[in-house]
């Protein structure tokens, strides 16, 4: 049983902090474990309007975060990942609808070979007009099993043609799959860019790290009530510094800034728990 590291989640359930969600397909029942329907993605953008959330650019947030400004409670920010043409061809016209802001995350060779899911340039270019576009790697791999040379390759190609494509440098980046180590996190961030966010449920408060976004997946009917009661942790990690040879976590030792006393922990292969905190402290082996 594989558990990354990346999915490692401590959240209290109390009201606060902005969030991030992401998409991925629209309105393409192929595949209900990444789409949304457009009537569910009307549900959600109705339930923004009617409780007083402001859906911001990705932009505003990062320039708030690293200003070390508070982060108001009703900032929702919202992101696709992979440049799918069901976007394009569906969801688009909702954004537009509802004048939200979003952050389209490439996929660069999907677009560049031309695969028949994917949007083209000419259309990414289209979609620049409502929104912004950021990078999501050149070859979509599991970025954990690269070496630092084919990693650092993989981020010189696609960066590269990115640019060329589309004539921007982009600002931001999204782990694919969500998978990250410190190793790759380090790579990633020797590229300069302004924030990076991964796909871990979560919340962004004004300690938040540019460079380590949590954002929530909203796919099929999602509890969007749940998930906007997410609160995020300052929280230090003690263990694990490392996954073992295996890719396992053996043990998780956090002490988090909280007077809660309870919270929840997911990691990929093992789940989802409750869990109990004394003065902050959560400490158990994994097995």
């Amino acid at each position: 049983m594989k558990f990354f590291w990346s999915f490692l989640l401590l959240s209290v359930t109390v009201w606060a902090d902005a969030h991030i969600f992401i998409y991925h397909r629209f309105n393409d029942d192929r595949y209900p474990s990444t789409n949304t329907s457009l009537q569910e993605l009307r549900y959600e953008f109705e339930y923004f309007k009617r409780n007083g959330y402001e859906v911001v650019p990705l932009e505003k947030l990062v320039q708030a975060l690293r200003a070390k400004e508070t982060i108001p409670d009703n900032w929702v920010v919202l992101t696709i990942d992979d440049n799918y043409k069901s976007f394009y061809r569906h969801g688009l016209a909702l954004f537009k609808e509802y004048g939200y802001a979003f952050t389209m995350f490439v996929y660069v060779d999907a677009t560049e070979q031309k695969y028949g899911d994917y949007m083209s340039w000419d259309e990414l270019k289209e979609l620049a007009k409502y929104g912004s576009l950021a990078f999501h790697s050149m070859h979509h791999p599991h970025m954990t099993e690269l070496s630092d040379d084919a990693l650092k390759k993989d981020f010189d190609e696609g960066l590269a043609l990115f640019e060329k494509r589309l004539g921007i440098k982009p600002r931001y980046f999204s782990y694919p799959f969500g998978e990250f180590s410190p190793r790759v996190k380090a790579i990633a961030e020797s590229y300069g860019f302004e924030a990076i966010l991964n796909q871990n449920m979560g919340a962004v408060a004004s300690f938040s790290d540019p460079l380590d976004l949590d954002r929530s997946a909203l796919v099929g009917k999602s509890d969007l009530n749940a998930f906007l009661k997410y609160k995020a942790l300052e929280a230090t990690w003690i263990e694990p510094q490392y996954l073992l040879k295996d890719a396992k976590v053996g043990t998780l030792h956090v002490k988090a800034n909280t007077s809660a006393t309870k919270g929840g922990l997911y990691i990929s292969g093992f789940g989802y728990q409750e869990l109990e905190l004394q003065e902050g402290v959560f400490q158990a082996n994994i097995t």
